[in-house]
């Protein structure tokens, strides 16, 4: 029986295989990507739901979309947030846009980060009529929140926003 070669560095030492082209490589040259990378996409692809990949399917097709994805979540870190409640300062902006909805998530940033997220892929800079709302969850004896929320994206133009100064509990 022969031991199964790396693709990369050609040592007989090859233990893993490859999630994408089902290559032998070992535990020195892959790649590995956690299961929890990619959650804020809505649909992943095929090839990005592995954990293992050699180096050349590893920069083809997994490189790319991480920078990619990296790009965007820096993006909607950026984004302006704009509650319902904060109507009087938005009244102007065209909502033109079907709104994005989260649910499940396990706590109210990740889920405003999560609407921000659709938002920033979709290339818009802010959401507006943001409604995070939290449901108990119970399981045996525990208890968890499980929140969900809805936002529009817009393209806000600093310049549009009208500076309420009365609103005093979350001012932008």
């Amino acid at each position: 029986m022969k031991k199964p070669v790396c693709i990369a560095c050609f040592k007989p030492k090859a233990t893993l295989e490859c999630g994408v082209c089902q290559s032998a490589v070992c535990k020195y040259c892959a790649q590995f990507v956690e299961e929890e990378t990619f959650s804020f996409l809505p649909q992943v692809s095929a090839d990005l739901n592995h954990s293992t990949y050699c180096p050349p399917c590893f920069n083809e097709k997994v490189e790319p979309e991480l920078t990619a994805y990296n790009q965007i979540m820096a993006q909607a870190k950026e984004i302006n947030v704009y509650y319902k409640k904060q109507s009087k300062e938005t009244r102007l902006i065209k909502r033109f846009v079907d709104p994005v909805k989260v649910e499940a998530c396990t706590d109210r940033d990740e889920t405003i980060l999560r609407l921000a997220f659709l938002a920033a892929k979709d290339h818009f800079n802010s959401i507006i009529d943001v409604e995070v709302e939290s449901v108990k969850v119970k399981s045996g004896s525990y208890q968890n929140l499980s929140w969900s929320g809805v936002a529009i994206p817009a393209q806000v133009l600093p310049d549009r926003i009208i500076k309420d100064r009365s609103f005093s509990t979350d001012p932008n």
